[in-house]
């Protein structure tokens, strides 16, 4: 008789990631058992509900000696095939501290944090990016291990895919805007940098913790330069940016207090958030779209405006 340890997939996370395909599906089907394996192996006991994202369950647990820690489960994918060689390397500075990891699966044994505030719950937005921009200069302050993936690699192959990615697009408008994005990559690609970037870091993605008042989670490592970190953050809470009436004016404030704290040049900033900029049109497009997303085109039109 079978007496292995099992976990419950929360059936919305499973209807949710099970239509990016038949092997997302596959990787759903085994999940229950894959992290039964993983509370046995690392001598876990399960914490209460499991939470989700889009692409990740995480089980809160004791470990033996009943400190609190997160069981992360995750299909392994490009995108975090690195995350693992990342957060060994920020050493728990600024970001969620690695206890386990398994290399085939790619399952993670985290410390806990609070994730019921995250940073975004910080209701000064001025006090809110303050802290975000200190963590993204330590976080971008170490150097890139060499086995993660490179900027030069991933802007070679946007610029690749430009020109069929504009003959997608119906406007004109937007047609100009992503030749214009990518002729300020095809500036910068020869300095693609090699720090370590998060790549995703946003208000949602910064949790409370104990042993700092804040850190990230959930990155995505990539080798680059820091001003490609810097899109994410400008579009946070983007309804209250709308709110004061002048958008190009509250993204630019954002924008130079990052640069600032960051200590970046504003000109190889905006080059590398415009290749940001180009890079969420490249997936959009290739997700079937024919328009810009109108936040992104606002922001992009902001950062020109800092170009100038």
């Amino acid at each position: 008789m079978n007496t292995s340890t099992s976990i419950d997939v929360p059936d919305l996370f499973a209807a949710s990631y099970g239509a990016n395909g038949a092997e997302a599906r596959a990787w759903l089907a085994d999940l229950p058992r894959l992290g039964g394996e993983f509370l046995d192996r690392w001598r876990l006991r399960p914490d209460g509900p499991a939470a989700y994202g889009m692409a990740s369950l995480v089980l809160p647990v004791l470990q033996s000696d009943g400190t609190p820690a997160v069981l992360k489960l995750q299909q392994l994918r490009e995108e975090t095939a690195g995350t693992a060689s990342g957060l060994r390397a920020w050493q728990g500075g600024g970001i969620v501290r690695l206890l386990d990891y398994d290399e085939q699966s790619g399952t993670q044994l985290l410390e806990r944090l609070d994730a019921a505030r995250p940073l975004s719950s910080v209701a000064d937005d001025d006090a809110a990016m303050q802290i975000l921009a200190e963590l993204m200069a330590r976080l971008t302050s170490v150097p890139a291990p060499r086995d993660l993936r490179r900027l030069s690699d991933i802007t070679a192959a946007m610029l690749e895919q430009v020109p069929q990615a504009v003959s997608a697009l119906r406007d004109p408008g937007e047609q100009r805007l992503v030749r214009t994005c990518a002729s300020a990559v095809a500036e910068l690609v020869g300095e693609p940098g090699d720090r370590l970037l998060h790549w995703d870091l946003h208000y949602d993605n910064v949790l409370a913790g104990e042993r700092e008042p804040w850190l990230a989670i959930d990155p995505e490592p990539l080798a680059g330069d820091p001003g490609f970190e810097l899109l994410p953050t400008l579009d946070n809470r983007w309804e209250e940016v709308e709110a004061t009436g002048d958008v190009a004016r509250a993204v630019l404030r954002r924008f130079d207090l990052l640069t600032e704290v960051l200590g970046l040049d504003r000109k190889r900033a905006v080059g590398w958030s415009l290749g940001r900029v180009l890079q969420n049109a490249l997936w959009d497009i290739e997700d079937g779209k024919a328009t810009l997303e109108p936040t992104q085109v606002a922001i992009a039109m902001a950062l020109l405006r800092r170009r100038e």
